[in-house]
């Protein structure tokens, strides 16, 4: 695969100036930006933002709106990148979206939580919310369960109108001479 790099420089600019793009189809509740305000006052900035440049010089927002509304006034890493209108929605469809579509390993999980601490009730929400993800029944199941060996059944489920009915059709099966059982859902 040949694989291009869109990426043309690394400028820092004040975030008020970026322009959010016009098809951002994220929205960002309080309890986002409260988390969001969190982790920049407890860490700042680790990651650029990314927009591209319109004809007349100004930068337009594809990945980073949260960030560039929570800190207007900080100066922000921008990643630029030369991407047409097209690309530029391409890549605003899918960016969060590739990431949302990976998996858990809970015990990777476990031990990264394990290993963080917030003063912050907005991040240990957060931080709250990834276990519950991790573990949505609340119950521990061992990693290591053996294979179990499940020999195939074969049955039949009737459908019967009342327990009366349900009664006679156990009756001639049985005096047929087959193993059933009754069950009520």
């Amino acid at each position: 695969m040949n694989v291009r790099d869109r990426v043309t420089e690394l400028r820092r600019v004040p975030a008020g100036c970026l322009t959010p793009h016009p098809l951002n189809w994220r929205t960002h509740p309080q309890g986002q930006r409260a988390a969001m305000q969190a982790v920049l006052g407890e860490l700042g900035y680790a990651a650029a933002l990314v927009a591209r440049e319109l004809p007349d010089g100004s930068l337009q927002l594809i990945d980073g709106h949260l960030r560039a509304e929570v800190t207007p006034d900080a100066s922000v890493p921008v990643l630029l990148v030369d991407l047409d209108d097209l690309e530029a929605a391409k890549l605003l469809a899918t960016h969060d979206s590739i990431a949302a579509l990976a998996g858990v390993d809970r015990e990777s999980l476990d031990e990264l939580l394990g290993r963080v601490e917030t003063e912050s009730p907005e991040l240990q929400a957060v931080f709250d919310g990834l276990a519950a993800q991790a573990n949505p029944t609340g119950v521990d199941v061992p990693a290591n369960l053996p294979d179990l060996d499940i020999p195939e059944t074969y049955q039949v489920v009737v459908d019967c109108r009342d327990e009366a009915e349900q009664f006679e059709v156990y009756q001639a099966m049985r005096e047929e001479g087959r193993k059933c059982r009754v069950l009520t859902l």
